[in-house]
């Protein structure tokens, strides 16, 4: 009865079954690995978030790459905000998805070193996109700015492409190297989201005061459910099995009876 497993529409659902588990399982694997993964860079999240501040001059230096383990690291400056050279990040997002702007500005320190500062989001609020938008002046003289330290920007990292022949004063990627060379100045690595002060009137609208946590448990969820899958792809076979069988039996037998029956006079 089980010659039916030789046919060509159960060889080729057997082989499919049998690509399925495999695939399955090495599905549930990846998802354990980015489960494993995300809970580590949520510790360390989670870690500099807990840190005291401290000068930002102990985190960084100029040329200096901003590691995983620093990033998000709470750093204070003492300065003032440059906002001669300050230019705008484009088509970046605020916490309700609206695109706009970054305001990224030099802030000076007493030694003459420069630390870049994301001072938060602002609307597209120009005229047209090659019109340099609207800014809210910062602090002026000197002040103390504390903000999550955070790497330089990349292509590589961000996706996002570093566009040539934008407006005036308008950059894709937040990257100090490059802005060391447009401001002609000694940068320190990586910049900073700024926390504090808080911006008068709640513009630009700070990003770094609550830095977004992956979802690590998600991934965790997927891989048990790959692998539940994969464990349900045999189980169903074998069901699948047992109703053709039976489907075959009851016809067999119904088949017998007929045959079975008188010849009508």
């Amino acid at each position: 009865m089980y010659r039916f497993l030789l046919s060509r529409q159960w060889v080729i659902l057997t082989l499919v079954a049998l690509l399925l588990i495999p695939t399955m399982i090495r599905l549930g694997i990846w998802q354990m690995h980015r489960y494993e993964e995300r809970t580590a860079r949520n510790r360390l999240v989670s870690q500099a978030l807990s840190a005291e501040p401290v000068p930002v001059e102990r985190m960084t230096s100029p040329g200096h790459t901003v590691t995983t383990h620093d990033r998000y690291r709470s750093v204070t400056a003492k300065g003032r905000f440059d906002t001669s050279d300050e230019v705008v990040v484009r088509r970046r997002t605020n916490s309700d998805d609206e695109v706009g702007y970054h305001v990224l500005t030099p802030f000076v320190l007493d030694d003459g070193k420069v630390l870049l500062v994301n001072r938060g989001w602002i609307p597209a609020n120009g005229p047209s996109q090659t019109a340099f938008p609207r800014i809210p002046a910062p602090p002026k003289g000197e002040i103390t700015v504390t903000g999550r330290l955070m790497p330089d920007e990349t292509t590589a990292a961000s996706g996002i492409k570093n566009l040539k022949g934008l407006p005036d004063r308008q950059i894709m990627l937040i990257n100090s190297e490059q802005e060391a060379e447009r401001l002609g100045a000694t940068v320190l690595g990586g910049y900073i989201a700024q926390t504090a002060p808080e911006p008068k009137g709640g513009s630009p609208e700070l990003i770094g005061a609550d830095p977004g946590k992956e979802d690590a448990a998600l991934n965790y969820a997927y891989a048990i459910q790959w692998w539940l899958f994969s464990a349900g792809v045999p189980i169903g076979w074998v069901v699948l099995v047992r109703r053709e069988l039976r489907d075959r039996r009851e016809k067999a037998a119904q088949e017998a009876a007929t045959k079975a029956e008188p010849a009508a006079v």
